[in-house]
């Protein structure tokens, strides 16, 4: 920075604000500096910086499972939101265990990042205690709900029964839900299955617990698992709301074995809207939960706590949705009108 100050003929504090953009300098200076820059190839100190700051320009981001779409397409998101910033993402995964989660949030490995985005599964509302860190933390996802930290989650339950409202809409009245769990009070599981019911109950139409089908992990296999049971139990059913798109894609391969025709006998919704849900055969209606909004909302809420900035009260901020209709439950004529400019065989119902 000596060198290019005395190449510019200014001050290295002039330096020093033409780097870190400050708006008030005169266009000719300006110039100069950015000129010496060039010439030298001056670059800034980084890591020189961020110590100075008591910072590292690192965060970590704790998920369940990469393996599982959502999360990979998530951290994707948070890596991209985080850019503009200059900041790195350090991913981790937990494979939803316990220990790793309570691992995750006492591990030296938080002395490397300036905060932490966690999206818990095995921990629980009775785990609160263990998010009162010295440390930021944003939460993600539905496990902790009035916890000692800011909150970034989605309306599980509306989008839930916004999905199952679309089936209804269609003429469908036989519908089943697939990716329940058995016991489930707290958690994706138990709100998207609290949306499907307040759905049938909204249109007068019973809940069929023979209807309810149960997945374990929410991936494609047990999608297939789960509509094998369905199929293999005889109970008629003309709709399936699967609580995630891998679930989803799972029943559709099963459907599609069993020469059930989707969406003309079985329509067919997911949830997550999964890049990979275009690409379905056919192309899987779903519910967009806001991805894109929750990763810069939680980046930014992050930001505000390293800074110092952040209101003294937690946050909770619940992102927006769309039901994404295509033709598992709208047939091929899905996007031929309002929806060709989202993409082919598309359209979109604001929620």
């Amino acid at each position: 920075m000596h060198d290019v100050a005395a190449m510019a003929g200014v001050s290295i504090k002039t330096v020093s604000n033409v780097i870190n953009g400050y708006p008030y300098i005169r266009p000719e200076t300006k110039e100069r500096v950015e000129h010496a820059i060039a010439e030298l190839g001056y670059r800034v100190n980084i890591s020189a910086r961020n110590l100075r700051q008591g910072r590292t320009g690192m965060i970590g981001l704790a998920v369940p499972e990469l393996s599982l779409p959502y999360f990979a397409e998530l951290a994707d998101s948070v890596i991209r939101a985080a850019e503009p910033h200059g900041l790195i993402v350090l991913i981790e995964q937990t494979n939803a265990s316990r220990e790793r989660e309570l691992e995750v949030l006492t591990s030296q490995r938080r002395r490397l990042t300036d905060g932490l985005i966690f999206s818990p599964l095995a921990l629980g509302t009775e785990d609160r205690a263990h998010f009162a860190v010295d440390y930021p933390i944003v939460l993600l996802g539905e496990r902790i709900f009035g916890g000692p930290a800011d909150h970034v989650t989605m309306s599980n339950v509306e989008a839930a029964r916004a999905a199952t409202q679309h089936l209804i809409d269609s003429g469908r009245r036989r519908i089943a839900v697939i990716g329940a769990h058995e016991g489930e009070t707290v958690g994706s599981a138990a709100l998207r299955v609290r949306g499907y019911e307040q759905a049938l109950a909204d249109a007068g139409l019973p809940l069929d617990p023979a209807l309810v089908a149960e997945a374990g992990l929410w991936h494609r296999a047990t999608g297939a698992e789960a509509m094998d049971r369905l199929l293999d139990a005889g109970t008629p059913f003309d709709a399936v709301f699967a609580l995630n798109d891998a679930l989803a894609i799972g029943a559709l391969h099963v459907l599609h074995a069993r020469g059930v025709s989707v969406p003309d006998e079985v329509a067919v919704i997911g949830f997550d809207d999964i890049e990979d849900a275009a690409y379905a055969s056919p192309p899987l209606s779903s519910v967009a939960p806001g991805r894109e909004e929750i990763a810069r909302t939680a980046i930014e809420l992050l930001l505000a706590r390293v800074a110092g900035t952040a209101p003294a009260e937690h946050v909770e901020v619940v992102t927006d949705f769309e039901v994404v209709v295509r033709e598992s439950t709208a047939g091929a004529g899905a996007g031929a009108g309002a929806g060709r400019a989202s993409s082919a065989a598309e359209s979109r119902l604001l929620a």
